[in-house]
């Protein structure tokens, strides 16, 4: 300032002229040298950061790069340049040191929270993200960054010190505690989800208070988001899996197998005790040889000794058609190339009702996918009824308007002329 002063000085100009003059070169002189030093650290120091960065064997350092950390910084450049220079303007120097560190603060704190975006990215490559998930952590952090930032903005700015802005803040408890509501019950909940390895990301959930049904893709310190499998969107929060009950299937999905449970109705006026006949037929059913065989041996031996007189159906041991055809159908699923062999296998009557006797089918598919189990089952069942009429059974059903039809029409008086 003072060579500038002198220059000006050889040239005649009044003292006031030299002062605005002065203090304008000045200006120009500092601004050009903020744009020299960004232009510097941008096109040079940036640029060699960013090449080394993409030629080394590491990854993580891309995405902090990705996420722009490197470029939040360079605007401290200039600003650290104002900051010194004020001294240069001592009328104006409180007022320009005060912007010029508010702007520092200010830059800093987005450099942090890219840093952070950073860190959440490069842990979100790892696989124990989606067990331990961090990104409710990220955000308190930045709530915290933020809250501090401010703070610290606000002190700078009235020329106080922080602490005493924070031990008035003491007096807002209650405020900031209703405010921050959500964001506490969030921050427990995870720490809960979290420790107790209850969800994850790429979980299939079911909350039907929240009509919820489907894929966990994000857990956030407020909310966890759930897609649907119709592909709408859920949005629980956290502290809603802790209070609440849900239903995870990731135990299912890790097991291998997904579970068959259907019953199969069957009309109980066409239950009976198997003939000669049918024990003939029954035989020549691959998977039931063996059983018949074994089973008609055992009956005669237990009712010969007994010396049972067998020409009452109702003396002794009988087979009986759905007994017959409850062993078929085990044979069936145990034979089936897509029933999990190692899980549970049970064909059972359940306790009769209005709809017939339910002959329950309780297995295990050994593949977890939506929509092969589903074919699975289908292609099950659809074995089932179709094969029922070869036992001399009928599947259960309610009268419909086409069977009313027919009883009346074969029931109908025909006159003869």
């Amino acid at each position: 300032m003072g060579f500038i002063k002198d220059q000006l000085d050889g040239y005649g100009m009044s003292e006031q002229t030299i002062g605005y003059l002065s203090n304008i070169i000045m200006v120009v002189w500092i601004a050009v040298v903020c744009i020299l030093a960004n232009f510097i650290t941008k096109k040079i120091v940036l640029k060699t950061i960013i090449h080394i960065v993409h030629n080394n064997r590491y990854t993580w350092d891309n995405i902090i790069v990705e996420k722009k950390v490197f470029h939040k910084l360079s605007h401290l450049v200039p600003a650290i340049i104002i900051y010194y220079s004020a001294s240069i303007f001592p009328a104006y120097q409180t007022l320009i040191e005060k912007a010029a560190l508010t702007y520092l603060i200010i830059v800093t704190i987005t450099a942090l929270n890219a840093l952070f975006n950073a860190f959440e990215a490069i842990y979100r490559s790892f696989e124990v993200s989606k067990i331990r998930p961090i990104k409710g952590y990220i955000q308190v952090a930045k709530i915290v960054l933020f809250i501090i930032g401010g703070i610290v903005v606000i002190s700078n700015l009235i020329g106080q010190n922080p602490l005493i802005i924070l031990s008035g803040l003491g007096a807002l408890s209650a405020v900031l505690m209703l405010v921050f509501k959500d964001s506490i019950l969030g921050l427990v909940a995870g720490v809960q989800l979290s420790s107790n390895d209850m969800v994850h990301v790429g979980d299939w959930i079911e909350m039907p208070k929240y009509n919820a049904d489907g894929d966990v893709i994000d857990i956030t310190l407020n909310t966890v988001k759930v897609m649907n499998f119709d592909k709408t969107i859920t949005m629980i929060p956290s502290y809603a899996l802790i209070s609440d009950s849900f239903k995870n299937w990731r135990g299912m999905q890790a097991s291998g197998g997904r579970r068959i449970k259907r019953s199969v109705y069957i009309d109980t006026n066409s239950i009976s005790f198997c003939t000669e006949k049918m024990i003939e037929e029954f035989q020549k059913i691959h998977y039931l040889t063996e059983y018949i065989t074994t089973r008609v041996d055992e009956i005669n031996a237990y009712n010969m000794e007994r010396q049972i007189n067998t020409e009452i159906k109702v003396n002794g041991r009988q087979l009986t058609n759905i007994g017959v055809f409850r062993m078929y159908i085990h044979q069936y699923l145990r034979n089936h190339p897509k029933i999990h062999k190692d899980m549970t296998l049970i064909v059972r009557q359940l306790a009769p009702g209005d709809n017939g006797l339910p002959l329950e089918i309780y297995a295990f598919s050994n593949d977890t996918n939506w929509g092969v189990y589903e074919s699975i089952q289908a292609d099950i069942f659809d074995h089932i009824f179709a094969v029922a009429p070869t036992f001399g059974l009928r599947a259960f059903q309610n009268p419909t308007g086409h069977d009313i039809t027919r009883l009346k029409e074969s029931t109908e008086y025909v006159p003869e002329y």
